[in-house]
């Protein structure tokens, strides 16, 4: 079974998505704070983690630039209300294999993104 951790300062998104990926066979942790987050995924074995871009204290991008530099071998699809040509380019760069734009359109579009990772 596939591990997905997901990182969201929004508990609304994390509910949503910790109950259709865990309906749709998949192993689901989530964290609202990014720091928690941050340190299990550095301790933990997931094969994806979804992350917000933007949160409070430590936005998605300085996370997953910790996560580059401690050379976590974890898949990263980043989420975003905010569509920017330069965020993506800068989370690519730091290992981000896709993103998404919230709201989502829809979730089976979510699920078809991950299955391509993973």
């Amino acid at each position: 079974m596939k591990r997905i951790a997901i990182i969201d300062d929004e508990q609304d998104i994390l509910n949503v998505l910790e109950r259709y990926l865990s309906k749709n066979g998949y192993d689901v942790q989530t964290f609202s704070n990014p720091q928690s987050g941050l340190n299990s995924v550095k301790s933990g074995s997931y094969d994806l983690l979804l992350l917000d871009i933007m949160m409070p204290v430590l936005d998605g991008l300085s996370l997953l630039k910790e996560l580059y530099e401690s050379k976590v071998d974890t898949k990263v699809v980043m989420m975003t209300a905010f569509d920017t040509l330069e965020k993506s380019l800068e989370a690519h760069k730091y290992g981000a294999s896709n993103y998404i734009t919230k709201p989502f359109k829809s979730l089976d579009q979510v699920k078809v993104k991950l299955e391509e990772l993973l």
